[in-house]
């Protein structure tokens, strides 16, 4: 990828001039590359926008869908090697490793001093969890979240995997979970609204006495990682009036909860997010794009669960 000019917006995506961003870093070849958080807050409210930048050309489109592919390929990498007593932070050696191998970027690592190339949430925590020393035991679920730049284009996806055997309670959980997604997809169609998404997620979940978390949602991707639209998983009546038009990205990615949909934000490491009520969480994410004839999904593994599998 060529090196911006110093007046010009930094390759990151932070929208400030590379030479206030990453131009020192880059001759120091210390870079620690921004990245996309693994879903926006709700609280944060996108002001209206027109919405013709948002729509990518054909090279935008082929841009998206090659980095699609190589995240696609990153988790089907790492799916296999997450067993029992393992450590999260060898997995994000790995995936880091891989995404460097390839000549790509580990789009988390940096991102507001987030410090690693992945995000791995077990068993109650929701989302943005930071690989450390802990092991995995048999039983636990993690959700192991991918984002990688490939030619200043993010790739964004997560998985829960089950550890080991686990219970039927937790395999249910997650089953209904992957279907919330797919439905998710299935909803949503060129000129349809947002709100689509999340009366499909919502109705499904709640069929099934699990709740859905409101704190944290999908969002629009390209070169800039977080854009229009905002994507709840619930029934917006505010953001979900945004229109989906042929050629906008997308990240759906459900968070469903046994319990409450509560959250609390860890205070020290200001990232990790967890159940208020302790209680698993579970969590399935696809990049998407709008074609004229419906959703293509840029992140689809070869190796993964597919729509209507049981886990």
């Amino acid at each position: 990828m060529s090196r911006p000019g110093r007046n010009d917006p930094c390759w990151c995506g932070s929208e400030r001039k590379y030479k206030k961003c990453h131009l020192l870093s880059d001759d120091a070849g210390t870079t620690a590359p921004p990245a996309p958080a693994l879903s926006q807050r709700v609280a944060t409210r996108p002001a209206p926008t027109k919405n013709a930048h948002l729509i990518l050309d054909e090279a935008g489109r082929q841009g998206m869908r090659a980095a699609g592919r190589f995240n696609a390929e990153l988790m089907d990498y790492i799916r296999p090697l997450v067993l029992p007593g393992v450590r999260t932070d060898e997995l994000d050696r790995l995936v880091h490793e891989y995404t460097i191998d390839h000549g790509h970027i580990p789009a988390t690592l940096g991102y507001h001093d987030f410090p690693k190339s992945c995000c791995t949430s077990v068993n109650e925590v929701v989302c943005h969890g930071i690989p450390d020393g802990q092991v995995l035991r048999e039983g636990d679920a993690i959700n192991v979240d991918l984002t990688t730049i490939v030619d200043g284009w993010f790739g964004d996806q997560s998985e829960t995997i089950l550890v080991g055997e686990t219970t039927e309670t937790l395999r249910n959980l997650v089953s209904e979970t992957l279907e919330c997604l797919h439905l998710g997809i299935a909803a949503i169609k060129p000129g349809g609204r947002i709100i689509d998404i999340g009366h499909a997620i919502a109705r499904h979940a709640h069929a099934h006495q699990y709740s859905v978390v409101r704190d944290y949602q999908g969002h629009g991707i390209g070169r800039k990682f977080h854009q229009d639209p905002g994507v709840p998983h619930f029934p917006d009546h505010e953001l979900g009036q945004f229109v989906v038009q042929p050629g906008m990205c997308f990240t759906i990615e459900p968070m469903i909860n046994l319990g409450s949909h509560r959250t609390v934000l860890d205070k020290h490491d200001g990232w990790t997010v967890r159940t208020a009520d302790g209680k698993i969480s579970a969590q399935f994410e696809h990049t998407l794009l709008m074609t004229e004839d419906g959703p293509e999904i840029l992140t689809l593994t070869q190796n993964g669960p597919q729509r209507g599998h049981r886990f």
